[in-house]
Formats: structure tokens, sequence, C-alpha cells
């Protein structure tokens, strides 16, 4: 099953909540009293926060108190064997309270008013309050030290709850508009071609060049040192990233390359030494380097040149076995090409679809919401690193740390947020237009997913995984639904 990134990985507690969707309470100040099993009530002052979160000043009397401090001297009794009282008699309280320590409970008698009244004060927003998320703000020493059975006892407590979808047009994803720039790599005809040459180039010979200098076409070994250069013009510090020794070079191949990079190059001889300023683009891949101006020393180590096989019916078996004729080779290389093409600009039309919806919307994205989508996005490509096996044993242990966890919530956290807000637009959409998934897909796409953590050794939550299976299947729906509603340009870059 594939689907862009944002689709794949999401939220079980949301998608829960989401299917039973409340409006989002009012930005005003709510004074409320819920009430706790008795006679008296809890006092709740209700204030919205940033984030889809909501504030609970909760103020518990002391009726309320002194029933939870009699429970928990209840529950003392029963637990204790104090000596000279028989299992189950009741205990004095002094001698109860001196056998187990005052301070111990104290402590318990919090902890049930906590349990007692924590439903009561939160019952306005059981029905979309996040999986979770409640956090008691107020410290417990506070709250310990606060206790009395003569006066009220307040705490704070927070809770984070499904975030409202505001549409920033009343059409909303109605009569939505999709430009996608397609790569000309991504094109079959000109894809063919490359493959092909690149097949020919592989059963060449490397012949080294005698008497000129470097051209393209050509490979090249270079040692390469780079510096800063500062805003005075000095040399500065080196660039190690930049640096390599005996740096094979296909200048067919020169895509990676820092724009002047080459052609600084060109004419250069085995034996030769050039040096040249070079300044890194603005949207150059490592961020430190970005706009930075730097000054190469390259030294051309060895210089050569290719001698190509004629391209004739002897050479189809080597090209691509099975192939009789230089002709049979294009045509199933085409066809090749074509599939990834296809595949390529199914995953361009996705992505620029849930691209564009998320930029139809505003969402204040809830904390708990923001952690959770971004530690599975990271499990995400840890599993697919494993997959790839790109890491070992000792790799997998650092990179799952809680440290390179945070490091990657606070890198990635602009493009969390952005799949999150694709998630719940997904969500909304796929409710509205009453759309729909087999029983059998799901079934048959929790088992893929079960052998994959399985092949992995991977710790798994059956019940997370159909959920995720769940949304990935809404996604689906949603993303063929607005592939036959919306209008698609497809734009050569």
């Amino acid at each position: 099953m594939e689907l862009a990134t944002a689709a794949v990985v999401s939220t079980a507690s949301i998608s829960r909540s989401q299917r039973r969707r409340l409006p989002v309470a009012s930005a005003a100040v709510e004074l409320r009293e819920a009430a706790a099993g008795g006679g008296d009530s809890v006092r709740v002052i209700e204030t919205p926060q940033p984030n889809s979160s909501v504030k609970f000043s909760v103020e518990v009397p002391p009726s309320i108190c002194q029933e939870c401090y009699q429970t928990t001297l209840l529950e003392y009794s029963k637990r204790f064997k104090v000596p000279g009282f028989r299992p189950g008699k009741i205990v004095p309280e002094n001698v109860l309270l001196n056998y187990v320590g005052p301070q111990h409970v104290r402590a318990a008698t919090v902890e049930a008013i906590l349990r007692h009244t924590l439903p009561q004060a939160l019952s306005s927003v059981e029905e979309r309050a996040l999986e979770d998320s409640v956090r008691i703000l107020t410290k417990f020493d506070d709250m310990n030290e606060a206790f009395s059975l003569d006066h009220v006892f307040r705490y704070d407590v927070a809770v984070d709850v499904i975030p409202e979808v505001r549409w920033l047009s009343e059409d909303k994803y109605k009569n939505l508009k999709v430009v996608i720039e397609i790569d000309e790599i991504v094109d079959a005809e000109k894809a063919a071609e490359l493959e092909l040459k690149r097949r020919r180039k592989s059963l060449g010979l490397l012949r080294i060049v005698p008497d000129r200098g470097l051209q393209v076409g050509d490979l090249v070994v270079l040692d390469i040192l780079a510096e800063t250069i500062t805003t005075d013009g000095s040399k500065g510090e080196k660039i190690p990233s930049a640096e390599s020794t005996g740096f094979h070079l296909d200048t067919e191949e020169n895509n990676n390359l820092v724009p002047g990079f080459l052609g600084s190059l060109i004419g250069i001889r085995p034996g030769e030494t050039r040096t040249f300023p070079i300044q890194f683009p603005e949207s150059f891949e490592q961020e430190t380097l970005q706009g930075v101006r730097a000054q190469f020393t390259v030294v051309c180590k060895e210089l050569f040149f290719r001698e190509l096989p004629e391209l004739d019916d002897s050479l189809a078996a080597k090209l691509l076995p099975g192939c009789n004729t230089i002709d049979e080779v294009k045509e199933r290389i085409l066809e090749r090409c074509k599939e990834v093409e296809k595949t390529a600009i199914e995953q361009a039309t996705d992505n620029a679809i849930l691209d564009q919806l998320g930029k139809l919307v505003d969402v204040d994205v809830p904390r708990s919401l923001f952690q959770e989508q971004g530690q599975q996005l990271y499990g995400a490509k840890l599993l697919q690193l494993q997959a790839e096996r790109k890491l070992d044993k000792d790799q997998l242990a650092s990179l799952s740390s809680e440290k390179s966890v945070q490091e990657y919530l606070k890198s990635e956290r602009e493009n969390i947020a952005r799949i999150i807000k694709q998630m719940l637009v997904v969500g909304e959409i796929f409710k509205a237009e009453n759309l729909q998934y087999s029983t059998d897909q799901l079934v048959k796409e929790v088992e893929n997913s079960i052998e994959e953590f399985k092949r992995y050794n991977q710790d798994y939550d059956e019940g997370n995984i159909k959920q995720q299976v769940q949304d990935v299947l809404e996604a689906a729906k949603v993303l063929e639904w607005l592939k036959e509603n919306c209008t698609i340009e497809y734009i050569k870059k």
C-alpha cells in the first residue's frame, strides 16, 4: 500500500475521538460545578489554552477531602497488620497514623482526591479529550503541603482536545486546483535514454587521457580541499564535509555538485592544482553551508575517458539479459521507465494534493498529538533504515534514545505539524463525503503490517496498527475522491 508519507503514519488517539467530534469550546472562561458522587460539588474554572489545550482550576470542598481521607484510612487498616489488632478489625485513627506515618497517609489522601475528582473536573471535554494527554499542572509537593481537612483543596490540570479544523475559505476543499511539477528525470522517454546510456557506459573501458585537459564525459580523480572565505576576503575555517581525497568524479553525472565547481575544472590536467572561489547556494542541503563563500583547492590526480562499445545487436544480451536486439533492449527499458514514471507521478500527485489541503486550513496542534505523531514518524524512519540494512544494533540503540527522538522532534517541528494538519483534513473529508473502504482491505493490510514488524523483531500494538491502517485506507479513499473531483494540472520543471 503506497501513499504519501502524510497519510501513512497517523495517531490512533485522535482518529478514535474524531469519529464523534464535538465543537471546540469558546474562548471565554467557563465556571461550573461538577458533582463528585456526594452531596457537595467540585468547583471548576475552565480556561481554553493555546495549542488546543484546556486548563481546569479545580476546587474540592472539605467534605470530599474528608471522605477521601476516611477511605484512605480504611484501605490502610485493611492492608497493614497492626500489632494488637486482628485482621479486619477497625484500627483507631491515631494508632494507624503512628504505625503508617502521617506523611504517607497525607500523600495517599491527595492521590485519592485526584482520582476521585478528576473525572468530574474533566467531564465537559470527555468526548473530545485526546488519549493520554491529561497532565496535573500543580506540583504534587505543593498539593501535599497545602492539604487540610478543614479547607478547600485546589489544583490545576490540563488536557488536550481534538483540534478544530478551521477552513480558510467557504469553498473548503471544493473546487480544489492542484498544479504538479514533474521533474525531467521522471519522463519515461528521457529516463530510458539515460538508463541505456548508463548501461552502455558500464560496459566501456577506461583509458588514460594522454594529451589534453578535462572535458565533459571524462572521469577524473581529485583531491579536494575547502576553506571558508571571511568578509574581508581572507581564509577562514576548513570545511571537512566538502573535502575529499581520491574523489572519483564522473563529469556526466554532476547534478549533486555545487554550481560552478565543474566549470572551474574544465581543462585541468593530471598533476595540475587549481584554486577558485565558490558560493554555496541558499538552497544547499547542508544548512550550515547555505550561502557560505568558500575557496576550493583541487589537485587533479588522474584523468580517464571511456571507450564505449558499438551499440549493435551483439551488445544486447550484455545490456539487458534475455534480449537479442538493441530495439528489444530499448523497448524493455522504456516499459520499466514508464512504470517508474507512473508511480512517481502518482506519488507526486498525492503529495501535491495533501500539501494543498494543508494550506486550506488553520489548526492549533496539541502538544500531545505533536509528540505522538512525531514519535511515530521517527519510528517509521528507523524501521525503514533497519529494513534497508543501514543500521547495526548499536546504531539502532543510539538513535532510539530519548535525546535522539527529541532532536528529531525539534528539527522536524514544521514538517510534523504540516502532516498533522493534512491528517485532520483527510479525516474531515472522509466523513463529509461518506467514503468507505472494505473490511477485507483492512484485514489484509493489518496482517501485512504485523508481519513487517515481526520480520524486524519490532514491538507492536495490534490495536494501534489497526487504527493506523484505517487512517491509511481513509487517506487513500480521500485522495482517490479528490483526484476525480478536483482540477489537476501537470507541468514540466
